[in-house]
C-alpha cells in the first residue's frame, strides 16, 4: 500500500479569462490587448505545470468571471484539472471562499498566475511549513503583494479590508496575522509580472521563451 504524502496539500490557482482588453490590463501599453491576453494564457499554463510538477496533491483552477471560456475548458481536458468558479465581491472574499471550500480536506496553497519564478521546490517548502505547524505561509512579492498564500484552515477576516493591487497588501495582511496571533512564515520573496517594466526581466529568465 503506497504511503500518504506527508507534505500533501491542495493547490488552487486563480485565473482570469484571457479576454483581450480585460486580461493583464497593465501590460496593454507594451503588448496591446491581444498580446497581453496571450501572455496571460502562457502564464496560466506555466502555473498549472509548476503546480502539477510539485506532486503535492489535487490542483484546481479557480476562474473568473466564470468557467465558460474555451481556454478553461481546454485546460480541464489537457491537464486533467478541476475547474471551479471564484465567488465573492472582491479578491479577498474570493480567496476566503476558496479556503473555506478546500481546507477541510487538506492544507491549501493558493497562487495566482503572475509569478513565473514560482517553482515546485518553493511549493514544497510552503507545504512543509504548513505541515510543520504554521497557520499560514506566504511568498511575498517585491511589489508589496504576495504570489502565494497557504493556510491550514480558513481564517475569517484575514483578507478583509485589504487594499488589493496596492503596495500595502503584504503589510496589511501582516498586521491581520499579528492581530489574529497566527503563526506564519515566508520561505522566499519573489517577483511577478504585472507592469511593462517586468517584461524585460521575464524575457531574461528564459522561462517563457515565447514572450
Amino acid at each position: 500500500m503506497p504511503r500518504a504524502n506527508p507534505e500533501a496539500v491542495n493547490i488552487a490557482i486563480f485565473a482570469k479569462a484571457p479576454v483581450a482588453g480585460t486580461a493583464k490590463t497593465r501590460l496593454i501599453p507594451a503588448l496591446g490587448p491581444a498580446g497581453a491576453a496571450r501572455l496571460h494564457r502562457l502564464l496560466v499554463r506555466h502555473a498549472i505545470a509548476t503546480a502539477q510538477a510539485a506532486a503535492l496533491g489535487p490542483v484546481s483552477l479557480w476562474c473568473t468571471p466564470d468557467a465558460s471560456h474555451r481556454f478553461f475548458r481546454a485546460l480541464a481536458a489537457s491537464h486533467d484539472i478541476a475547474i471551479r468558479v471564484q465567488q465573492g465581491h472582491d479578491l479577498g472574499a474570493r480567496m476566503h471562499h476558496t479556503f473555506i471550500a478546500l481546507t477541510p480536506t487538506a492544507p491549501t496553497l493558493l497562487i495566482g498566475a503572475d509569478c513565473p519564478v514560482l517553482t515546485p521546490a518553493l511549493l514544497r517548502a510552503c507545504a512543509r511549513a504548513l505541515h510543520a505547524g504554521e497557520d499560514a505561509v506566504f511568498l511575498p512579492a517585491e511589489d508589496g503583494g504576495y504570489a502565494l498564500v497557504g493556510l491550514r484552515a480558513a481564517q475569517a477576516g484575514l483578507f478583509a479590508g485589504v487594499d488589493w493591487g496596492s503596495a500595502q497588501v503584504m503589510a496589511q495582511t501582516r498586521a491581520r496575522l499579528k492581530r489574529g496571533a497566527l503563526r506564519w512564515s515566508a520561505p522566499a520573496t519573489v517577483w511577478d509580472v504585472d507592469r511593462p517594466a517586468d517584461l524585460a526581466r521575464l524575457r531574461a529568465t528564459g522561462i517563457l521563451t515565447k514572450v
